[in-house]
């Protein structure tokens, strides 16, 4: 077997992208991604985490020249050394039916990691947010991934913890019924007392003041989500590059906030999921493609929804704000009648946020895909810990 640098090697760059369909050929709930949403990962000029890390990756052959697997390695220079040990990540990580071939992608990651000053790596995870491809599936073979979430061979599981990876955290996605959910009385109850209070507004966004709500999650995240593991205060042009690049997706009724007189509390970001149609296009998004992309969109096809992040700021938690501003989109789809989304996929809820688990489940969701975050220790001696916490 050969391990292959991809480099500039556009034969090498085409075959990370190409492996997976042939190895996914027979999965028929397995979606292609746009290569562009891949190879936007290693490129400096499109991934704004080259500004502070360096990563590589790699094609694995076999002795017939054919790849039999393929990997990446990443160090985000910002995160690497908050941990107890230098901490890098692998990821991109997929592989035949071969133990040796598995071990040999792990080696090479290592190798890569202990040369560049780190002590344990992470992964599968990604070298950007944690929203894309992070965590290997353990749970949910038999449903579509919803967008940049990913979707692995369930063989690969005893590969990692063969090798030593420890679970460091668990992901769900939860999934609800829009329409015919089984919400707890007790919430809808909170949810009731909440509008029925002139102090607490909502509002859904709106496409021609996307600078003013750019400007309100920021408030809310740096206080809701700064305190986590992992993540980091946004700034005011990380926010507003993230609703600019979120507005060809936006569907202005998913995506609500909640205010307590005037002041922004709470949010709950929401978009379609895109894989309904994104599984129509190959990976591809050239000219043809975004054609076929509107009129597919046009036509309605997308009844799933994603709930990309959800988030109530300190002084707010346990009010009822969180039951009041999670079923707004129940109260859409009643006023609604051309409401045309039927479950909403509650993407990314660690198991160290164990508030937010048992909040969800309240909301008539069922735990449908589970991930895994594993954390490799090169000094096998060191006593592994599991992430903290929160609350």
């Amino acid at each position: 077997m050969t391990i292959l640098e991809v480099g500039n090697d556009k034969y090498l760059q085409n075959e990370f992208l190409e492996f997976p369909v042939r190895l996914y050929a027979h999965d028929e709930n397995w979606i292609r991604p746009l290569d562009q949403d891949v190879e936007n990962t290693f490129r400096p000029d499109k991934n704004k985490y080259f500004k502070h890390g360096i990563c590589t990756r790699w094609i694995l052959q076999n002795s017939q020249r054919q790849t039999i697997g393929r990997v990446a390695a990443f160090i985000n220079q910002e995160t690497a050394h908050k941990e107890e040990q230098p901490t890098g990540g692998m990821g991109f990580f997929e592989c035949i039916d071969d133990k040796d071939a598995a071990f040999l992608l792990f080696d090479t990651c290592k190798r890569w990691l202990e040369g560049h000053g780190m002590e344990a790596m992470d992964g599968p995870i990604n070298f950007g947010e944690r929203d894309s491809f992070w965590g290997l599936m353990t749970k949910g073979w038999e449903y579509e991934p919803t967008y940049k979430m990913p979707w692995t061979k369930a063989y690969y599981i005893p590969f990692f913890e063969q090798y030593g990876f420890k679970d460091y955290f668990q992901q769900y996605v939860y999934v609800s019924p829009i329409k015919a959910g089984q919400v707890l009385p007790v919430v809808e109850e909170k949810a009731k007392r909440i509008y029925e209070n002139p102090e607490y507004t909502f509002q859904h966004i709106q496409k021609r003041q996307l600078a003013k709500y750019g400007e309100d999650f920021r408030t809310i995240f740096n206080e809701a989500w700064a305190k986590f593991p992992g993540v980091k205060a946004m700034s005011e042009e990380q926010a507003q590059s993230l609703v600019n690049q979120m507005k060809p997706i936006i569907d202005e009724q998913l995506i609500w906030f909640a205010y307590a007189d005037n002041k922004p509390i709470a949010f709950f970001i929401v978009i379609p999921d895109l894989n309904q149609i994104i599984k129509h296009l190959n990976g591809k998004f050239g000219t043809w493609e975004k054609i076929k992309f509107l009129l597919l969109l046009w036509r309605g096809v997308i009844t799933r929804t994603c709930g990309v992040i959800f988030g109530v700021v300190p002084d707010y938690q346990g009010k009822g704000v969180e039951s009041a501003i999670a079923l707004r989109l129940r109260q859409v789809e009643r006023e609604n009648p051309h409401f045309q989304y039927e479950t909403i996929d509650m993407n990314w809820v660690g198991d160290f946020n164990p508030k937010m688990n048992r909040f969800v489940s309240t909301l008539g969701a069922t735990r449908d895909k589970e991930y895994i975050t594993y954390r490799f220790l090169f000094d096998r001696e060191k006593p592994f810990k599991r992430c903290p916490r929160v609350g």
